[in-house]
């Protein structure tokens, strides 16, 4: 994915840009997802069945799943027309207004029924900010990677997932240990939405350093932009749309296995205390972050593709042993069922990025890569919290883990279907 030409952004500003972007893109997608758990059912929903309110809350999270691929068209047209820089910022700046206003909105109390609507459509703009972002942050590293090093510059923008998640599971754990419960929902929780200005002002500032990627200047340069990137990804690349689809869909459901059904479930059904559970996750988490670096360097030794292909099956295996680890009364079990999930996460999702982006070429790289990663989204995460709890709820822990273990079949089976990358 490199070219010839000077490369006109340091190597540091590059791999800084890409990581802070999406590690505040993440921090805010995050801190919704920890909201949805131990917050949003109780403030702004009817609290008259506690059960019906957590899935009425899960289900806006889910929300952002399906504004995703909108932003992944609406910022990939733009970042495959006039470039990846401005895009990126705009992207940024519609993540994080709507976080902010998130944390401004009145509860269910004050306002009835409206609460939980403008709930919904500032996740709706939390959803079309990050479908926008991810993409670009990839190919603004890959696209100034020297060869040889694709994956790892590749995997600096998804260190933002982990580095994210700490923060965001960091704050909440914070608050729950300064504050009592009812400062806590009258306000406590307000924080990190209203604080994540700062860090978008952060990103911004770094962001609108950054000048073009190689890649992109010689389509400028060649003139090969196309009219509508969407019409061309969707005319001419469709197969490989679905295959990178399926691609993604492990990562995504196991993530949020491990996230937002795990906190759920480990702090309802199970009767962990919320402190307890946020400082195993956070715990696992580091294990997440060791192993993107890792993945990444083992990627570029030996290839991306094979390097999934151990992971998926690795993944697959791992969905049956979510029974006899997650359980009650055990919180080391717990914690190495965490651990260990969240190390494959790390293993699968570094070189994710790459691997997807080596699927289109340049022209239509930013709509591609955007819209294969989101819609992984909507199949893989957007209902995964919400399916889990029911299959649990129904059926018990094991049907999660063969809901996981099928997932890691169908990535498999679509990487087996790719034939060698033919824009690397």
């Amino acid at each position: 994915m490199s070219t010839d030409g000077p490369q006109k952004n340091s190597p540091g500003t590059v791999l800084f840009a890409s990581l802070i972007g999406t590690t505040i893109e993440f921090f805010d997608f995050y801190i919704y997802a920890t909201a949805a758990v131990l917050v949003f059912p109780h403030l702004f929903f009817p609290s008259s069945d506690p059960t019906a309110a957590t899935l009425q809350s899960l289900a806006t999270f889910a929300i952002a799943f399906f504004a995703r691929p909108v932003g992944s068209a609406v910022f990939g047209h733009y970042g495959d027309r006039i470039g990846r820089k401005a895009t990126l910022v705009a992207a940024l700046l519609t993540m994080g207004i709507s976080t902010v206003v998130i944390g401004l909105l009145p509860t269910y109390e004050t306002i009835g029924m409206l609460a939980p609507l403008l709930l919904a459509l500032c996740r709706f703009g939390q959803g079309l900010g990050l479908g926008g972002e991810w993409g670009g942050a990839v190919l603004l590293a890959t696209e100034n990677a020297p060869p040889g090093k694709i994956a790892w510059y590749g995997c600096f923008p998804q260190l933002g997932a982990p580095l994210g998640f700490f923060l965001s599971g960091g704050i909440f754990l914070l608050l729950t240990e300064t504050l009592n419960n009812e400062q806590f929902f009258a306000w406590g929780w307000r924080i990190p939405f209203i604080a994540s200005a700062v860090l978008v002002l952060v990103g911004l500032y770094v962001r609108l350093k950054i000048t073009e990627t190689p890649a992109f200047q010689k389509v400028l340069d060649k003139d090969e932009r196309v009219e509508v990137p969407l019409a061309t990804v969707f005319g001419q690349h469709a197969g490989m749309l679905v295959i990178g689809t399926l691609i993604a869909l492990a990562t995504f459901v196991l993530f949020y296995l491990m996230t937002v059904f795990a906190l759920s479930w480990g702090t309802t059904a199970l009767g962990y205390t919320r402190e307890k559970f946020l400082i195993a996750q956070l715990f696992a988490v580091l294990f997440f972050a060791l192993m993107i670096p890792v993945s990444a360097l083992f990627a570029d030794r030996h290839g991306r593709k094979i390097t999934m292909i151990v992971v998926s099956g690795m993944i697959a295996v791992f969905g049956l042993l979510i029974e006899p680890l997650f359980v009650a009364d055990s919180i080391l079990g717990v914690t190495v069922f965490l651990s260990l999930g969240l190390a494959l996460m790390g293993m699968t999702y570094g070189p994710l990025g790459t691997l997807l982006s080596e699927l289109f070429p340049a022209a239509i790289r930013y709509t591609g890569v955007s819209l294969t990663f989101n819609l992984g989204g909507i199949f893989g995460a957007s209902l995964a919290p919400y399916a889990a709890t029911w299959l649990a709820t129904h059926h018990g822990l094991h049907y999660v883990g063969l809901y996981l273990s099928v997932s890691a079949l169908l990535t498999l089976v679509a990487l087996l279907l790719t034939g060698k990358a033919r824009y690397a």
